[in-house]
């Protein structure tokens, strides 16, 4: 029985320092590649490679920064500009509005001198009907005297007294004051005909100065409406822009993302090889301490 226990101690002596021997072996070469590791030059190591690769993402992280920083500046900007041109717009749709407005207020003012205008011209055509009526009722008039003349200076003739001692007096003084009143009427119809020019004269004037006024509204509008469609389309071009930017610092920012990413990664199997091998020495120097100690028992 002593001597079945002591050959399996040997073979499990046997094996352990077959073990120990490949653990050994490991050990060292994992040594001389950490002492070389450790004492080659900076280029060449990996820690040298991953701080200068973290120093390189770094400053291209900070050039994505302040590049975002800049983009947002600029989008602020441009966000700005479109502010300002839609108040600009709203600015010249109150004028174009108001343009409108003023154009219709012209077009009524035009109709109303145009009815002013038709209107003055009736009455005119209505004074010369009653001029020519008065004419006639005149010629009426003093054809009839010069009847009632005649008949009464046939009469004169009948009488036997001197014809130097009638003195037709009244009738005289009734021709001068159908005179005076056709001048009157004539006088009266001048003034009135005066008044009626001056009143289409400035129905004329009023007239030009509404069509005048009613073409520059017109133009007045065609410029707004220019400016309106210029501002739209660098409206347009703005936000095409901006969208422009957006989409390329979205896309450089998750290329960064991604590049970060990559990085945590490799730095995380970094740190769990890292974490294995000291796992490993870890066991190797517990499994060296315990076949000591099982070498110490079987001496």
């Amino acid at each position: 029985e002593e001597s079945l226990q002591m050959w399996d101690l040997n073979k499990r002596l046997e094996a352990y320092l077959a073990r120990v021997k490949f653990l050994e072996e490991e050990n060292e070469v994992l040594r001389a590649e950490i002492q070389s590791a450790k004492s080659g030059p900076a280029g060449d190591s990996w820690r040298a490679k991953y701080e200068e690769e973290l120093r390189a993402l770094r400053d291209a992280l900070d050039v994505a920064f302040r590049e975002k920083c800049t983009a947002e500046l600029a989008r602020d900007n441009l966000y700005e500009e479109v502010q300002q041109v839609k108040r600009r717009c709203q600015k010249e749709q109150a004028a174009r509005e108001e343009a409108k407005k003023q154009l219709s207020l012209s077009r009524k003012e035009l109709e109303e001198e145009r009815r002013a205008q038709i209107w003055l011209k009736e009455r005119a055509v209505q004074l010369e009907k009653e001029v020519e009526a008065l004419l006639e009722v005149h010629e009426e008039e003093k054809a009839g005297l010069d009847q009632e003349i005649a008949s009464f200076s046939h009469s004169l003739e009948s009488f036997r007294c001197a014809p130097v001692a009638f003195q037709p007096v009244e009738v005289e003084d009734y021709s001068k004051r159908l005179s005076e009143i056709w001048k009157g009427a004539v006088e009266t119809y001048k003034a009135e005909v005066a008044q009626l020019e001056g009143s289409l004269c400035q129905a004329k004037e009023n007239l030009w100065k509404a069509v005048e006024d009613n073409q520059q509204s017109q133009l007045q509008l065609q410029h707004l409406e220019k400016d309106l469609a210029g501002l739209k389309a660098r409206k347009e071009m703005l936000e095409e822009s901006l969208a422009r930017q957006w989409q390329e610092q979205r896309g450089e920012a998750e290329k960064f993302q991604l590049a970060m990413e990559a990085l945590e990664q490799e730095q995380q199997s970094l740190r769990v090889q890292i974490a294995r091998v000291l796992e490993d020495r870890q066991q190797l120097m517990h499994l060296k301490m315990s076949l000591s100690l099982e070498v110490a028992t079987y001496r």
